[in-house]
C-alpha cells in the first residue's frame, strides 16, 4: 500500500534513485558500465546523478 500523500513523481524518482545507486555499486562506480546496465546513455546517467545528488556508494 502506498503512503498517504505520496505522488507518482515522488515514487518514480525514488525508484530511479535506487536503480541508479544499485547500478553504480554493481559497476564499482563506473558510470559507463552503470549506464549500460540501465540501458541509458552515459551522459543521461551523469545528469541524473547530479540531479539526484548521488554519490558513489560502495
Amino acid at each position: 500500500m502506498l503512503e498517504k500523500g505520496l505522488d507518482y513523481d515522488d515514487a518514480r524518482q525514488a525508484l530511479e534513485r535506487q536503480f541508479i545507486t544499485s547500478a553504480l555499486n554493481r559497476s564499482n562506480g563506473s558510470r559507463g558500465r552503470a549506464a549500460n546496465l540501465l540501458g541509458m546513455h552515459r551522459n543521461t546517467l551523469s545528469r541524473k546523478v547530479s540531479e539526484y545528488n548521488l554519490k558513489r556508494q560502495l
